[in-house]
Order: structure tokens, then sequence, then C-alpha cells
């Protein structure tokens, strides 16, 4: 459970408007700040809840709902009591914010047999969750969790990639834009967001432990949430031994007494530059479990995979060996970057025993290379593989100075894999050891559970542009995932493409990758995206040639203070500022492949102080070659403002540091 700091009265009820008429069995809850209602009504037969924003309902009468296996539902019979308001003080790691307040107004509805169900209602969003309080363990066979819109609005939806089992795939695909009747007959991993016209409204979850992840399926009038039966039935493929599920049960979860659910989140926002920095799924979230966190080093990372090992101008052979990782250890150092990854390739995957090193490759002494240029080392594995493995892996990698492990191919969140993810990030943090969850499902907030574990894919990111089908846009998406599924949480986006195409230049190439979008583009993303876990994806030959570049890129700070989206539209733009730990400042922008013009408003800076500023524009030509790019320096003050210009699919980076 969230620790609080509590004001509760009934005169703070009433001074925040929390504690309004309502009939017998049924209750009314606002936001702190009056615009947002929510009434819950319970009966002996179900339970039901409808929000309005400002007067306009947004959600119609929506069923919640539990369904054990003997047949009990889990519902009707609510017994509400009084609201409180609440406030907590929320000291945040690795986040978009360094810290941050929240109040909510609350109330809990008593259910038989030992459940209750609670609400709370911020002034950005709704969430509610069901609580058990007996001791005997119980199965869910479903959940009902239903959000019924009125009329036909808009959406945003990332749809399941496997037709054949819906539930298990990568958790990424671009955004289809469509009203909602027009939407597709698959399943919607979340984020989905809707917009209802007066606001925009995001389904989401937090605290998702040892239970399902939520789907959800477009239907007349809204969307219902679909849950994964706990699997029975497995098979490993013999390529990297991956485990995918085979059978299922006739149930979601079996769950142990005296237990929360996840909470079901509809985040409401009335602006688009509020949705990257909405944070309920944080705040929802349960705290640190694993103590002292000192250990946890954020930072960059130089990357092999991306880019396929594809050095040149060197008198060895390119692969997976010690000169070409101690070639990356080089360039890493050089650069001030903390770490490398050794991805898909330094043990036998088709062996499943991460264990055993391939005999081209010396661990132990690459660690200690690294070590001596101030470099660490975090390994890539398969989700299961870890786990068959996780004790004798964390004590022997630890011991030899790794510092943690990319997590691959988890590829679904039914209960089992749930419970995988929170046993790995505890067994790692045991051990001292970070995690990047790559291949992996929607952040729920584990992040603040388990601040080991630094980044999450789940995005539609650069390693897509290897195969993707020319048609796909990726400078649209670029301009819509931060507004959606950066409400989740950080992203594994591994941007820092040297190559760059146009719409009429680009194409997949595997093994020399050109990303969709300018230079300038790629840079931006280092400062738009959540990422305290950042790689810079392309070859360091690459890098090298361009060294003021990459010495911008390289300067980029992972650790945020503070993070404001100065101006911006879902599907058309972003800028956002961020306030950075030793008096650093960055904006970046974002565009689709529409040209803009944006003003950046240096007012965020402190008053009296001059800042240099290191620029990094599209350049004159890069509508037609997207590798243009200008850097520039000059002052600036907090009395200034820069007009820039973006080329199609462009962007723009600046980083701001006292002149002093």
């Amino acid at each position: 459970m969230i620790s609080n700091r509590i004001l509760t009265s009934a005169a703070a009820c009433l001074l925040f408007g929390a504690a309004l008429p309502a009939a017998a069995n049924n209750t009314v809850v606002t936001s702190p700040d009056g615009h947002i209602r929510v009434d819950i009504e319970g009966t002996k037969q179900a339970l039901s809840y409808t929000v309005a924003y400002d007067g306009k309902q947004i959600l119609a009468n929506s069923p919640i709902e539990l369904t054990l296996t003997d047949g009990t539902t889990i519902g009707p019979n609510a017994s509400f009591s009084k609201v409180k308001t609440e406030k907590e003080h929320i000291d945040a790691q690795l986040y978009r914010f360094k810290e941050f307040d929240v109040t909510y107004n609350e109330v809990t509805g008593k259910l038989p047999n030992g459940w209750s169900i609670t609400f709370r209602v911020f002034d950005d969003g709704v969430a509610y969750r069901f609580n058990y309080a007996g001791k005997k363990p119980v199965v869910v066979k479903d959940e009902t969790a239903a959000y019924n819109f009125a009329g036909d609005p808009e959406a945003w939806f990332a749809y399941t990639t496997n037709n054949e089992d819906q539930l298990a795939m990568a958790f990424q695909n671009f955004y289809d834009h469509t009203p909602l009747s027009k939407a597709q007959d698959k399943l919607v991993f979340l984020p989905a967001t809707i917009d209802l016209g007066n606001v925009k409204a995001t389904v989401l979850e937090s605290d998702l432990e040892a239970y399902p992840g939520m789907f959800v399926k477009a239907g007349k009038g809204g969307l219902k949430g679909v849950f994964a039966q706990r699997p029975n039935k497995f098979e490993q493929s013999k390529w990297r031994q991956q485990r995918h599920v085979r059978g299922r049960e006739n149930y979601i979860a079996k769950v142990d007494g005296n237990r929360t659910f996840p909470w079901r989140i509809l985040a409401i926002t009335d602006q688009d530059t509020k949705m990257p920095v909405n944070n309920l799924v944080y705040a929802l979230a349960s705290p640190n479990r694993i103590g002292d966190t000192s250990w946890i080093k954020p930072g960059k990372v130089a990357w092999d995979w991306w880019n396929a090992w594809n050095v040149k101008g060197v008198d060895f052979e390119s692969g997976i060996n010690m000169p070409t990782y101690k070639y990356y250890i080089d360039f890493a150092a050089k650069n001030g970057l903390e770490y490398i990854i050794l991805d898909e390739g330094w043990y036998d995957p088709g062996k499943g025993d991460m264990l055993t090193v391939i005999p081209e490759l010396n661990l132990e002494e690459l660690v200690a290379y690294g070590k001596s240029k101030g470099v660490d080392i975090i390994l890539w594995t398969v989700f299961n593989v870890l786990d068959d493995q996780l004790e004798e892996a964390c004590k022997k990698y630890s011991d030899m100075g790794i510092k943690g492990f990319k997590v691959d191919f988890l590829d679904r969140d039914d209960q089992e894999a749930v419970e995988m993810a929170y046993r790995i990030a505890e067994g790692a943090a045991r051990h001292n050891l970070t995690l990047d969850y790559h291949g992996f499902y929607k952040p729920t907030g584990f992040n603040r559970t388990y601040p080991n574990i630094m980044n999450v894919e789940a995005v539609f990111g650069m390693e897509e542009v290897k195969w993707a089908d020319p048609k796909t846009d990726f400078p649209l998406y670029d301009v819509t995932m931060p507004y959606i599924r950066m409400m989740a949480g950080p992203l594994d986006y591994t941007p820092g493409a040297m190559r760059n195409g146009t719409p009429k230049t680009w194409k997949a190439i595997y093994t020399q990758p050109i990303s969709m979008g300018t230079r300038a583009h790629q840079a931006a993303s280092y400062i738009v995206h959540d990422s305290p876990l950042t790689m810079l994806a392309d070859t360091p030959t690459s890098y090298e040639a361009e060294p003021e570049y990459t010495s911008f890129l390289a300067s980029v700070p992972v650790v945020t203070n503070n993070t404001e989206i100065q101006s911006g539209k879902l599907g058309e733009y972003i800028v956002t500022v961020r306030e950075y730990p030793d008096g650093l400042y960055g904006v970046g922008g974002l565009t689709n492949w529409d040209a803009r013009d944006v003003k950046v408003d240096f007012s965020f800076l402190p008053a009296g102080k001059t800042y240099k500023a290191t620029i990094v524009t599209d350049g004159i030509n890069a509508s037609k070659n997207a590798e243009d790019f200008k850097l520039s320096e000059k002052n600036v003050t907090s009395a200034d403002k820069l007009d820039i210009h973006m080329a199609p699919g462009g962007g723009f980076a600046i980083m701001l540091s006292p002149a002093n």
C-alpha cells in the first residue's frame, strides 16, 4: 500500500467538494479541483460508475466486476464509507520528476466476504482497484472492466501484432487513429487514448502484480477489458529457448488472501501537453521494495546489435569477439558513456544456458578492461532463461563485475509472466544488478517498486526500421507515442541513427539501418524521451566520423529533475523542456512529416543568469538530405525567445549550461 500524508476531516471533504448528496448505496466523488465528478452506483445486483468533466459526461455507466470460479460475483452489495481527502509527497527515482505531490479524494466500498473496492479521484484522472482481506486463496475466472463512451469518439489504438495468439506479442506497434466504430477487430494493448472533445481519456493500469495485464477491445459504445488466462502448457523454441504458451486454464489468476489488485486508471487531460507528464501510473504503484538504491547507475550505452557489429577502418574482423568489444569500450570511454551492452550471441542462445560464455569471449578479461576505462557491461538474455538460472546467474555475473541484464522476449503479460518479471526484479536487486526489460509489456509502475528496472521497451522503436514496411510512418509515431505510451513510464526506444532518410531515400537495410526523418530528429529524441538508460544505437565508427555531434549526444543527461511540455499537439509535434541536475537544461522538439516553425521560450531559465545554448537544428537541405544538420552556439537568458524551423520529419535539440 502507498504511504500517505493524510488530511482527513469532514471540513476538509466539504472544502474540496468531495462528498455530495447521493442516493442510498450511491456515492459521488469529485476531484480536488472540482473538474472531475465520479458517480458510483452500487446495488444488490451490480456495481458501476460514470465520469463527467466540467459537467459533460465522458464515461457513461460502466460496470465493474470480478467473477470467481466458484460462481461468486465480486461487485454487488457495496457499502461505501465517507469520502476522505489525502495528500502524498512522492520522491521519485530515475523518473521524469525528481519529486512531486498528489492530492486525491478517496472512497472505499465494503463488499461481502472480505472484499472491498477503492476509488481515487485526482485532478488528472480516476482510478479504482479491488482489495481482498480474506485469508483463503481464491481463483479469479474473469474481470469486467468496461469503458462506455458516448457517441463515436476518435481513438488511438496500438493493436496486437500476433493474429494466431493475440495475447502473445512484443507490445509494439504504430497507432491506428480511428473512430471507435471503425476500430479493427483485434485486441489493443495499453495505453489507449480516446478523444472526447473537451478532454482526452487514456486507459492505463498500475501496480500490476501476480495478475494478468489488461488489453481492451473496441465494441459498440466503448472498450471492454480482456485478460489472458493463466498458462498451463509451454513449448520452448530451438532458436533462443524462448518459452511460448501452448495451453491455458479456464481462469485468469490464482490469488492469495490479503492482497490488492491492479489499479484501473482513466487519465483525463484537457490539454495534449499534459499527457506526457501525467504521473498516475507511477503515483499509484507500490513504493520502493529494495531499500538502498545508491548502487543503481543510469547512463548511456554503446550498443552492438542495432548496427550489427558493423565497424570499419579497423585491423580486426568485427563480430562477437574480444577486439570488437574492446573497440566499443574504447569508444564509450572516449565519449563518457557509462556502459556497453553485449547483446545476443555472448552465450549460445540455442542452448539456453547463460552460465556458459562462447569460446570467442573472455568475459572476465572484458570486464576488467572496461573497468580500467571506466565503462561497465550489461548482458543480454531471454526472460525464461534467466528465470531458470536466476540465483546462479545473478551471483556469478554480479561477482564478476557485470552491472545488469537486458532481458528480452517475454512477449506476454499473463499472471505467470508478471510473476516472473517481479521475481527477476527482486533477484537482480539482491545482487545489485540493474535491468532493461525488452520484449516486454507496458510499464505499470514497477520501476517505482523496483527502481533497478531502469528501462522498458513496449515501444515501436528504432529496431523496427531494420525491417519495416516503407509505408510505416515513423515521424508520425514519434510525435504520437510520447503523448500516449510515455504516460505509462520510461521507454527503450534506442535512438541515435547516423544514417537518416527522407520519404524518397529511406529503405529497410538490416545490417546498415536508416532512420526515417532527419539527424536533428534523432538528437531531439534524447531529450523528448523518458529514458534513464539510453542507447547510442549506431556503430562507433559512424559516430567517430562526426565528433562534435557525438559529443552533443553524449552530453545530454539521463537523470531529470523536472519535465515540461512547452508546446505540442498529439500526432503533429512536441517541444519538451527538461531541468537536469547541476544547473543544466535541455529543450527537444520533434515534428511529423510536416515542416514546422516553433518558438522556444526560455522563460523557464532562472532570471538574471546567462546560459550557453548548444543547438542542433535541421540543416538548410535536410528536406532533401536528412543527414544535413547544423550545430551552433549562442548565449541566452530567461528573457529570450528563439525561432526554430523543423524540416519534414525534423527536429531540434538544445543543451543549456551556465555561461560562466
